[in-house]
């Protein structure tokens, strides 16, 4: 198994209008709210597409780290809604963290549950967005969709992301390096005033739709 993208994690100022616009031109289902982003100053909404994941944050404190890196994200983006997270699922995380930590990448979270092991990256070290490794168990599963997910996906798959930064092509060699392999889910562009994920490509019910965060 090579490394795919499983989740795409989009950040919004106005969280309930983001949602309604989501479902109203996707045409997705009801999405999942997961109270342990509380953690992170955080709420969301995760919407099931397949067997993959669009999630939309917000902050809503100003005191806990997480938060306030979405709102510096949201702040350097100029926009209400920008991309923020891209969640890699891998064979290894043990392998991955070790090429991680090789390549001088820091881990800013790390967890470890019963049904799957995740850290997640430094956006300045891997240069275009906070990139999460995941292991789910069993691999089918995916705890952030919440219970029954299943039930609430529409069909189709959340198909790939395009991730803006100075030097693309450095960027996805740095990706393709922590992940362990090419990631053909994943675009590289040019742009310096603005690095980080400029546009999530989705599929539902036989459509594909650009999903550009700053012109949500």
């Amino acid at each position: 198994m090579t490394a795919r993208l499983r989740q795409a994690v989009l950040c919004a100022h106005d969280l309930e209008g983001t949602v309604w616009r989501l479902r109203e031109e996707l045409g997705l289902g009801e999405p999942y709210r997961d109270p342990a982003v509380a953690y992170f100053g955080l709420a969301n909404a995760v919407f099931a597409i397949g067997d993959t994941f669009l999630e939309v944050v917000s902050p809503v404190s100003d005191e806990e780290p997480g938060a306030r890196t979405a709102a510096r994200q949201l702040e350097r983006s100029g926009t209400d809604v920008c991309g923020y997270m891209a969640m890699l699922q891998v064979p290894d995380l043990a392998a991955a963290r070790e090429r991680a930590h090789a390549a001088g990448v820091r881990e800013v979270f790390a967890v470890e549950l019963d049904d799957i092991e995740e850290v997640h990256l430094h956006p300045g070290d891997m240069r275009g967005a906070i990139v999460a490794l995941s292991v789910p168990k069993p691999t089918a599963s995916w705890r952030w969709g919440g219970e029954g997910w299943a039930e609430r996906s529409v069909p189709g798959r959340v198909a790939g992301i395009t991730v803006a930064a100075t030097d693309p092509a450095a960027t996805r060699h740095r990706w393709e390096t922590v992940a362990g392999g090419p990631l053909r889910a994943c675009e590289f562009e040019a742009n310096a005033n603005a690095p980080g994920i400029a546009a999530v490509e989705v599929e539902v019910g036989g459509s594909r739709h650009t999903i550009e965060p700053g012109r949500l």
